[in-house]
């Protein structure tokens, strides 16, 4: 079905990471994960060829689209018009404000994963159900101390529950990726630890994180420059010493958010 459609629109592929997930089950399978009840508006990101919005509208009251190429965004068109409970957007999700919505399901675009992630947590909604690369999936759901766990991992921590629910591999798109990729369901919810200052949280997570391999003490003070500490040698001495000889890697979430409330406190007292 999702081959033929390809066809018939002369939809080929293979850039602006478009690769058209084509395996009827696997698409079956995304939908019902997402566990959608009849009421319920799902966003959809990356809309493509509508693989997955005609399987979102059966189940969805409104299912938002959100599409950038103009081409597919014609082939949208074209397949449901007069769909009522269809809201087509063209537009980039980078960009474009998005409307209220229950859950977000969709294959994202890899390149920008993280920025479309992260725009998503400023908007509150009940469940995700997102495709990913499988490396990245695997660093958002990674743990302290593993090769995977990174910035990536502890801001995901912040905001959401994260789990892979499924693989996914490179035969089941039209045209096959060049990676592995992965299921991600994330269930947001309010953060496990509390922060002072989330702005200065998240920077002191993307400073120290630069320098992952060192220790805590020099990946602060060397990442200094992105972060605007007075004294940072100072404010470093006064930190837990038995915490400071740890690598980034080796702190979990609620370590570095006491982190970084204790430099926060340290710079107000100054």
């Amino acid at each position: 079905m999702v081959r033929s459609i390809l066809r018939h629109y002369g939809i080929q592929g293979g850039q602006h990471d478009q690769h058209f997930l084509v395996d009827e089950a696997i698409l079956d399978r995304i939908v019902e994960s997402a566990n959608i009840a009849p009421d319920e508006t799902i966003l959809e990101i990356g809309a493509g060829i509508g693989n997955l919005t005609e399987r979102l509208l059966r189940r969805a009251g409104r299912v938002i689209a959100v599409e950038f190429d103009p081409k597919l965004v014609a082939v949208l068109e074209d397949r449901f018009r007069g769909e009522e409970k269809l809201q087509l957007i063209h537009g980039d999700v980078l960009r474009v404000e998005i409307p209220v919505f229950d859950k977000v399901v969709a294959n994202l675009p890899y390149s920008i994963s993280s920025e479309i992630t992260f725009k998503l947590f400023r908007y509150d909604f009940k469940l995700g159900i997102l495709m990913y690369q499988y490396e990245f999936a695997r660093r958002m759901t990674a743990t302290p101390g593993s090769d995977d766990y990174s910035r990536l991992t502890v801001n995901t921590a912040y905001f959401a529950d994260a789990s892979i629910i499924m693989k996914v591999p490179k035969g089941v798109f039209s045209p096959p990726p060049q990676v592995e990729s992965a299921v991600v369901k994330v269930c947001p919810r309010s953060a496990p630890f509390t922060v002072t200052n989330k702005d200065f949280f998240l920077k002191f997570v993307t400073a120290v994180f630069t320098k992952r391999r060192k220790k805590i003490k020099n990946a602060i003070v060397e990442s200094n420059h992105m972060l605007g500490i007075h004294n940072v040698k100072q404010v470093v001495s006064r930190l837990p010493e038995d915490l400071m000889k740890l690598r980034p890697e080796n702190l979990d979430p609620a370590q570095l958010a006491a982190l970084s409330d204790r430099i926060l406190a340290m710079q107000q007292e100054t």
